[in-house]
């Protein structure tokens, strides 16, 4: 047991967290003659060995599901989609919604794609809800950084969110408050040519060099901002604001991360400096969780297909269930850490 716990422990701290990238950033910069404990020095230290982690962590896992999605176009995503019926097609469009792109932006276009086809409202939006929340990305980057607990559960919890709020949306019979050139699109149904192995690995190439360049200001960003939190925001602020003694952390962290535009890679470095300073695990969850599946740019989009009353209940139910996740992760903290 020791030895699987020891294996286990040097694949998530050097292969997926590259702990050995820092310490070669760190041995570098202090053969150059810096101080890494200079605050600059530290924030440059942060802000390399985040990107190069984030970028080579990127291009491997958009290389690997873009290669997995080659075998779920639209087409073929929505024949499964309609073999199913009742909570089962919402399971299973949560499911499919994990090997989608990594931004909700990016999921809307598909999301209306299915609309237009017929799939049932609240199918699309488990759909919807889990493309930008949950994918295998997530699933890999929280377990270098919060281990492999943290990861599934919040996975898990991701996929129910997504399942509820489209069997609640389909319940609500919101159908109506889809815009009429949704409902009258329509769609042709057409197979995909079968692809070669060498087809899928040519699209999963195209598809990683595409989605880099999409995404690595993002990075960029993200990181500036992690590095900045870890190198020069007191401890005692971010705990202030966002540990334990203050009860409202959670919707704080959540009204702020809607406004933002970013993915899952964009939020890891913001959300790992978090947490060295002291940041609830519910908290930082709950920003990512809003800034992936609520920022504005996708609301703008989505507005586009839908009427203001169903955007509303789509944003109320995401935001309640992201809240509610955030304290049930803070509940819980200590059992998963």
């Amino acid at each position: 047991m020791q030895t699987l716990k020891a294996i286990w422990d040097f694949f998530q701290n050097q292969i997926l967290g590259m702990k050995w990238l820092n310490e070669l950033i760190g041995s570098g910069l202090q053969a150059l003659g810096f101080d890494t404990l200079n605050r600059w020095i530290g924030s440059l230290q942060f802000f390399l060995y985040d990107v190069i982690k984030i970028t080579i962590l990127l291009c491997f896992l958009i290389f690997l599901i873009s290669y997995i999605q080659s075998y779920f176009p639209p087409e073929r995503s929505k024949k499964i989609l309609s073999r199913f019926h009742g909570i089962g097609a919402n399971i299973v469009a949560a499911l499919l919604g994990t090997v989608t792109p990594f931004c909700s932006c990016s999921s809307i276009p598909l999301f209306i794609g299915f609309t237009s086809a017929g799939l049932p409202l609240g199918v699309t939006f488990s759909f919807l809800i889990s493309s930008p929340m949950v994918d295998l990305g997530s699933l890999v980057l929280l377990m270098s950084i919060f281990g492999a607990k943290v990861a599934v559960v919040y996975v898990l919890v991701g996929l129910m969110i997504a399942v509820l709020g489209g069997t609640l949306i389909e319940k609500l019979k919101m159908e109506k408050h889809v815009e009429k050139f949704i409902l009258a699109a329509g769609s042709v149904d057409i197979e995909s040519p079968d692809l070669t192995r060498k087809d899928r690995l040519v699209y999963a190439k195209e598809q990683m060099q595409s989605t880099f360049k999409k995404v690595f200001p993002y990075i960029l960003i993200g990181v500036g901002i992690g590095a900045v939190i870890h190198n020069w925001i007191p401890e005692e602020w971010v705990a202030t604001a966002l540990g334990s003694k203050n009860p409202f952390g959670v919707i704080l962290a959540t009204l702020i991360g809607v406004p933002m535009y970013a993915d899952i890679f964009g939020t890891i470095p913001i959300a790992e400096a978090l947490y060295a300073k002291g940041a609830q695990l519910g908290v930082i969850l709950s920003f990512m969780m809003a800034v992936t599946t609520l920022s504005l740019p996708s609301m703008i989009m989505l507005r586009k297909a839908i009427k203001p009353k169903l955007l509303a209940v789509f944003i109320a139910i995401c935001a309640i269930g992201i809240i509610i996740v955030g304290y049930l992760f803070n509940a819980i903290q200590t059992l998963i850490i």
